[in-house]
């Protein structure tokens, strides 16, 4: 029977790894922070706790599928404040630039590798649940190459095929946006990547996810929402 008056911040978990769940309820005891709920065995019973007991973070497995992660998230997010204070993590042993983007965009909170230390771990928990988003540091660099560029350096037209990127429109659709040839994007893209020093358009396009308020250390990224 759970303590009504406990002040740690629950956690819920659907995963496809028993032995990682009593890793993570280890860990969650040793913080003293948060405290983590009966494991889920599917997303629809997760999201039956989200809407029953309120967890102040959701995990889930990207073994789950990305397609249906992709739905679920939305359809949590679009169920509005029952569900809005949740922050959903996702997780999984190898994790893509691309695939972080998607789960960002859907509304996911955090994405971070199973192999992520504990520091890293309660780092992405600490984040997510006071309203930041998180990406793992190392997952980070390798999606964007440099942290930083400056949008001053770019022309009018550069900075719009930018925006547009950033928004996920492939090439074909910039020109067509743009009325200019596909050919022509790839020159702009061209002279983006070098004047920015980001390796590939998905690193462009997580710099949406790169406001003004970054904390930036050995393990984490933090990127205020």
């Amino acid at each position: 029977m759970t303590n009504e008056l406990d002040p740690r911040l629950t956690v819920g978990v659907c995963d496809t790894q028993p032995v990682v769940v009593e890793g993570l309820r280890s860990i969650l005891n040793q913080s003293g922070a948060y405290r983590l709920l009966d494991p889920a065995r599917t997303m629809d019973a997760l999201a039956n706790q989200i809407f029953t007991l309120s967890p102040r973070i959701a995990i889930v497995d990207k073994a789950a599928g990305n397609a249906e992660i992709l739905e679920w998230t939305a359809r949590i997010r679009g169920r509005g404040t029952a569900a809005g204070n949740v922050a959903i993590v996702v997780w999984g042993t190898n994790v893509t630039d691309a695939e972080a983007l998607r789960f960002l965009q859907a509304g996911a909170s955090g994405v971070l590798r199973k192999s992520a230390r504990t520091d890293a771990l309660m780092a992405c928990f600490d984040a997510v649940a006071n309203g930041v988003t998180w990406l793992e540091d190392n997952l980070f660099h390798a999606a964007g190459g440099n942290n930083s560029y400056g949008r001053p350096e770019l022309t009018l037209r550069e900075q719009q095929v930018l925006q547009l990127v950033e928004q996920g429109m492939r090439n074909k659709e910039i020109a067509d946006e743009l009325g200019i040839r596909p050919g022509t994007v790839k020159i702009h893209l061209k002279h983006i990547f070098e004047k920015s020093g980001v390796r590939g358009r998905y690193g462009l396009a997580l710099s949406t996810f790169r406001p003004s308020t970054i904390r930036d250390d050995a393990s984490t990224n933090v990127l205020r929402a």
